[in-house]
């Protein structure tokens, strides 16, 4: 991280010998466009045209699965061979006459897996998320433990010779590496667990099969949790010793985030205090700028004001600053933070009325989560977003999409 006073507007160095326009970047955001083989579509290409033209610094897609076996939702895009290439090389292609790189979010869900589908899902250890539809993982053995490593490096050298500039490896939000990092989720006594050095073994090995595979100008990015919010779990102790490991492994950016869909603090559910400070996750960030050295960090999650934004990156507690959900309502959201210093960006205000206090916490944060893909939906569609569209119709998509069980609650506490 910079220790000189930096600019929105400001370009950015990365170690691998880029550089980024400025210091906007278009987090993931799990599209759900992919067609029914997992490829790209011409309205996942259409999003992503809106999103070129949007004067972002870097642009990362979302949840890009390395196994069409373990998909995070319906409409996951997957790599995990070249039988996409013509579609990985149009999407790529959006971004040809621009100045905003393009990196693919490359994740392994893990435990947890679209809750319809046919394959059971894997996790380091067996022990189901306490999420609705949740079912109890099995426990990966040593051999596929290397055998997705393998996936991931495969993955991104796809991306590479489809023309994307980068990669981001997804460490955060509950998904398998977290499973990984987190002793709630991994249990293992074995190589890949134990103590905080075996648990991250899995990541940093996922990070060095991509550098083996990728040239040395192909960017390889990380996104880390600061904690998951969760007693017992993953610490901002043990986070901090992830960054310092991942720094010697010679990544080219960090993003900040935390939580998972159990304690869902990337979607707002943290403090008042915390919230109204807008950076869910800056005084995390502030602790790693040493520790991160020439690795530039990203925070993303509560950014929206440009006046934050400018005081987190000014002040070096951050060197660029992540933008997901109100990128789905203005998906020029870059251009509108560096020509309107004094905006304010939007994001979705949905509430579900009836949910009972128990699911209350979960069920709003799916439903929120599903509004904000019904708005990309629209994007990818040709249409304008709908910033007044009523709980009950994401509801309803939501449902169309993935099932009726997707919004079902679990009872007695216990995951099926």
């Amino acid at each position: 991280m910079s220790n000189t006073t930096a600019a929105l507007a400001d370009s950015i160095a990365l170690p691998c010998g880029a550089a980024l326009a400025n210091r906007i970047v278009k987090s993931a955001l799990s599209e759900g466009l992919a067609d029914a083989g997992n490829a790209p579509t011409p309205a996942l290409e259409r999003l992503y045209r809106r999103w070129a033209g949007g004067g972002f610094g870097l642009v990362v897609t979302g949840n890009v699965m390395v196994d069409r076996r373990h998909l995070g939702e319906p409409g996951n895009l997957v790599v995990e061979d070249d039988r996409h290439m013509a579609g990985l090389r149009r999407l790529a292609g959006a971004f040809d006459h621009v100045d905003t790189a393009c990196w693919v979010q490359l994740n392994h869900p893990g435990r947890q897996s679209n809750p319809l589908a046919r394959t059971r899902p894997v996790a380091p250890s067996a022990i189901a998320a306490d999420i609705p539809g949740a079912s109890r993982p099995t426990a990966l053995t040593g051999p596929q433990i290397e055998e997705i490593i393998t996936r991931f490096a495969e993955s991104a050298a796809v991306c590479e010779a489809a023309g994307f500039a980068g990669v981001q490896i997804h460490a955060a939000h509950g998904y398998l590496i977290t499973q990984f990092l987190s002793p709630l989720t991994n249990r293992r006594d074995d190589e890949w667990g134990g103590d905080p050095v075996r648990r991250r073994r899995f990541l940093l090995e996922v990070v060095r099969a991509i550098r083996d595979r990728v040239s040395p100008e192909f960017a390889v990015g990380v996104k880390l949790n600061s904690a998951d919010f969760q007693r017992g779990g993953f610490t901002e102790d043990e986070s901090r010793d992830v960054v310092s490991a991942l720094v010697t492994e010679g990544i080219d950016l960090l993003e900040i985030s935390g939580g998972s869909y159990e304690s869902p603090a990337m979607l707002g559910s943290v403090r008042a205090s915390t919230a109204a400070r807008e950076a869910y996750f800056l005084d995390y960030a502030r602790t790693v700028a040493e520790l991160a050295g020439p690795v530039p960090v990203a925070v993303t999650g509560g950014f929206r004001t440009v006046t934050a934004m400018h005081d987190a990156v000014s002040s070096g507690d951050c060197d660029l600053i992540g933008l997901g959900r109100p990128t789905c309502l203005d998906p020029d959201a870059a251009t509108t933070v560096l020509r309107q210093p004094h905006s304010r960006l939007a994001v979705g205000e949905v509430r579900v009325p009836f949910a009972s206090a128990p699911m209350m916490r979960q069920l709003q944060s799916l439903v929120e989560l599903q509004w904000h893909t019904d708005q990309l939906h629209r994007l990818g569609n040709g249409k304008t977003p709908d910033p007044d569209r009523a709980w009950w119709q994401t509801a309803m998509s939501t449902m169309w999409r993935t099932g009726a069980d997707s919004l079902r609650p679990k009872r007695g506490g216990g995951a099926r």
